[in-house]
């Protein structure tokens, strides 16, 4: 190889050297909120009034939402939703805020026969990765 080739193909080399680690960093973006700190993890507790209800029926579904790093009390208007699993894809119900001190309540009723599964979910947000409730089991009678 001619010297003028030899650097060349060095310079070349080196560029793409130093180019590889930004381009896989645009790749894969930046990181997200919650990996670097900024984003709060959360509890959510969800439970029904009644896990056995006619068909029109009104129960309440009700449960907490509370942060788990414990250095912030949750100042309320946090949304939650209530959502049914129908055909494996959770479909929401009704949507709220919580109160101030992190709890909340929903009326909800169906109107037909089933055994249906609840679950309550809350968003991703500005300061709190998203989370869910465990199941929630009513039987529609």
């Amino acid at each position: 190889m001619k010297p003028s080739n030899l650097g060349s193909a060095l310079v070349i080399a080196c560029a793409v050297a130093l180019a590889a680690p930004t381009v896989a960093l645009a790749a894969t973006g930046p990181a997200p909120a919650a990996v670097q700190g900024k984003k709060h993890k959360a509890k959510l507790e969800a439970k029904a009034e009644k896990n056995r209800v006619k068909v029109g029926e009104e129960t309440k579904i009700k449960g907490s939402f509370a942060d788990l790093g414990g250095q912030e009390s949750v100042s309320g208007g946090e949304p939650v939703v209530v959502q049914q699993l129908k055909g494996g894809v959770w479909v929401d119900l009704t949507t709220g805020t919580c109160k101030p001190n992190g709890v909340f309540k929903f009326s909800v009723s169906f109107k037909i026969r089933a055994n249906v599964t609840l679950r309550v979910f809350h968003p991703e947000t500005e300061l709190y990765v998203g989370v869910v409730s465990g199941l929630i089991g009513i039987a529609v009678l």
